[in-house]
């Protein structure tokens, strides 16, 4: 590892060219850290869908080239400021302090402080933007032999952890205090912290009330592990893959005093519009649910969803659609039928607390994500983006304490 005093500092990191190329393990530099950064040296890395969206230009506020990764775990080896001025020393992180990475917030604005940083002023341009906050100024370059004179984006949702070492803003950071279970709670900085925060921060249903999960990727599976933690009685889950709702089946029947119902909806390939709705339709007696979740993100089924919530019921948007995503509802029949709509970013958690939170709920036996979880070697990108399409793993992690091969290999997410 190079000289973690000086700067600038040579790593790798897994580098998107431009919108729609493939990532590719490139040599950057680090040039620098401000008094509110921290230097990671990078673990484990879960990914997840809003990097699919950064790989494929998706996110048009941010620019290229650029490092994805959100859902970062590792340790710090460098404090930025000196210690009259880091933030991290006044937060009580040192050298040596295991971390999970979660998204950014900036801590000023009054939702901030009253700890809703899902809602904060910065919330879209200081995760998405790709460089900091503060000044749009970006922490690394491209490592061209002596010269390092193009910006990379190195600040996605305040972390860009698919780097083997990466500038993570203290705003960004927990505490983790199981360092032997990083690879397993890393997914906890996004994904499982978005399904289960919906549930449990946001919905908080009753045991009585009936749940539909649209998706089954790492944010559906989260959201009916949370509905089975709360006693709900009766989860139906969506999904195309059959394996996958075989495998939310014996998720939902292994965590810890469920004892409720679960009814499975094999979606695919849809023959025509509004069997989806019929389907679910039918499966609630013709009501609807009081709660019906999409983590999808796609237009469509988020029509449908609108059809499948019950008078008075609410339909809640978790899956990140595509910048222009355009949708049409029945806008007479939403509004007869009394129905809520809402969105929720980050399953309007506040870091710091609801992440320990879902690490007590695992070690409890009430969130069994590792069922859910396949390492892989950094190298093994490609396998693991396959593995998931095909529904064998549902929360593929990248390990990247691994050594590269090859410091150009080429991987498609």
């Amino acid at each position: 590892m190079s000289d973690l005093t000086k700067f600038p500092i040579e790593t790798e990191a897994l580098v998107v060219q431009s919108p729609g190329s493939d990532l590719v393990m490139t040599k950057i530099a680090i040039q620098d850290l401000r008094p509110d950064e921290v230097l990671v040296e990078i673990k484990y890395s879960g990914l997840c869908h809003t990097d699919l969206l950064l790989v494929e230009g998706h996110i048009p506020s941010l620019p290229y080239p650029a490092i994805a990764g959100h859902e970062g775990a590792g340790v710090i080896v460098a404090l930025g400021g000196d210690p009259d001025s880091s933030v991290a020393l006044s937060l009580g992180l040192t050298v040596g302090t295991s971390v999970l990475c979660s998204y950014f917030s900036c801590g000023s604005c009054r939702n901030c402080k009253a700890k809703l940083t899902s809602k904060c002023d910065s919330i879209i341009w200081g995760n998405l933007g790709g460089v900091r906050q503060s000044d749009s100024s970006t922490a690394a370059t491209l490592a061209n032999g002596s010269t390092a004179t193009t910006p990379v984006s190195a600040h996605f949702f305040g972390q860009s952890s698919l780097s083997r070492l990466a500038v993570v803003n203290v705003r960004s950071i927990v505490k983790c205090d199981y360092p032997d279970q990083m690879g397993l709670y890393a997914p906890m900085g996004c994904g499982y912290q978005t399904g289960a925060g919906t549930v449990l921060n946001t919905l908080k249903p009753d045991p009585q009330d009936l749940v539909v999960i649209l998706g089954t990727g790492s944010v559906g599976m989260a959201a009916m592990m949370a509905c089975a933690a709360l006693g709900v009685k009766h989860v139906i889950v969506v999904d195309r893959a059959q394996i996958k709702l075989d495998l939310a089946r014996e998720i939902f029947e292994a965590v810890e005093g469920s004892g409720g119902t679960i009814t499975l909806i094999n979606d695919g390939p849809r023959r025509s519009n509004g069997e989806f709705v019929d389907r679910v339709k039918k499966a609630t007696k013709g009501l609807g649910a009081k709660f019906v979740i999409d983590t999808t993100g796609s237009g469509e089924v988020i029509e449908d969803m609108m059809e499948c919530v019950a008078l008075g019921g609410t339909a809640v948007s978790v899956g990140f659609p595509p910048s222009g995503q355009m949708i049409t509802i029945d806008a007479g029949a939403f509004f007869i039928g009394n129905k809520s709509w809402i969105t929720v970013l980050e399953g309007d958690a506040y870091p710091p607390e609801f992440i320990p939170r879902m690490i007590d709920l695992h070690r409890q036996g009430k969130f069994p994500i590792e069922k859910l979880i396949k390492i892989y070697a950094v190298e093994d990108l490609k396998q693991a983006r396959a593995d998931e399409e095909a529904g064998k793993v549902i929360t593929p992690v990248l390990n990247f304490s691994t050594t590269a091969s090859s410091s150009q290999q080429s991987s498609k997410i």
